[in-house]
């Protein structure tokens, strides 16, 4: 099979939903132009990651200012995957809406919690696998590939494709880049690594957002720094495909 992916490597706009908003339609408008059926974007990405965020920052999946995600995922027939706080009954989670192709939006939310996140957010319950072109995509949120159950529950469900929408800092990285490439050979999934591209809620991110092919393989990576899209062709058969059913 031949498909595209990619990976915004976005910039936090704390505060301002509107210019986040806008960044991520010209992010995932350059994907589509690109031929992609996926873009991710990083941890949060639509606010900016921070432990200050409160329910007052939360989004909803239906929240009439994301429609436009929605229209440009349906207009292009791309997967646009983005990070966003979820109210919940347990407290804020740290969540993910993926804008599918004339599906709508689904919710994810981050079960596994790094050191430190439970001052401002409860653990979410996951959410379903996603669908595209004949591939299964799984997300990840961050410190959930910490925990290598959570990969393997992926692989398990089928996924070949691992989503991994993450704020990843300089002393973090090289252990966690390590970790998913560990994860794409290991489980035969195309791995995706959605980093910020400058510092946001106090601590600076590494960027280097990165694509690992089913074997492992480093495809393609971004600067240390700065806005990027970060794209890859991938045009090995993924495994799912050699015993599929018509």
């Amino acid at each position: 099979g031949l498909m595209i992916l990619a990976v915004a490597q976005s910039i936090a706009r704390p505060g301002n939903l509107a210019q986040s908003i806008q960044d991520h339609l010209r992010l995932a408008q350059n994907a589509a132009e690109q031929g992609a059926q996926l873009v991710v974007f990083p941890e949060l990405s639509l606010t900016g990651y921070r432990r200050t965020l409160t329910n007052v920052d939360a989004l909803a999946p239906t929240d009439a200012r994301l429609q436009p995600l929605q229209d440009l995922a349906d207009r292009h027939a791309i997967l646009i995957i983005a990070g966003a706080p979820l109210a919940s009954a347990a407290g804020l989670q740290i969540g993910a809406f993926s804008f599918s192709p004339s599906r709508g939006v689904q919710s994810y939310s981050k079960q596994y919690l790094h050191t430190g996140e439970e001052v401002a957010f409860a653990p979410g319950n996951g959410g379903d696998a996603l669908l595209l072109a004949g591939q299964t995509v799984c997300l990840a949120i961050c410190a959930e590939i910490t925990h290598c159950q959570h990969a393997q529950a992926a692989a398990d469900g089928g996924a070949t494709i691992y989503a991994a929408s993450c704020f990843i800092t300089p002393a973090g990285y090289a252990h966690d880049a390590a970790l998913l490439a560990g994860y794409a050979h290991m489980h035969h999934m195309v791995v995706l690594l959605a980093n910020y591209g400058a510092a946001t809620g106090g601590w600076s991110a590494a960027g280097r957002s990165a694509i690992w092919g089913s074997d492992g393989t480093l495809l393609t990576c971004g600067p240390a720094e700065g806005e990027a899209l970060v794209v890859a062709t991938i045009t090995n058969a993924f495994p799912a495909e050699a015993g599929a059913a018509p």
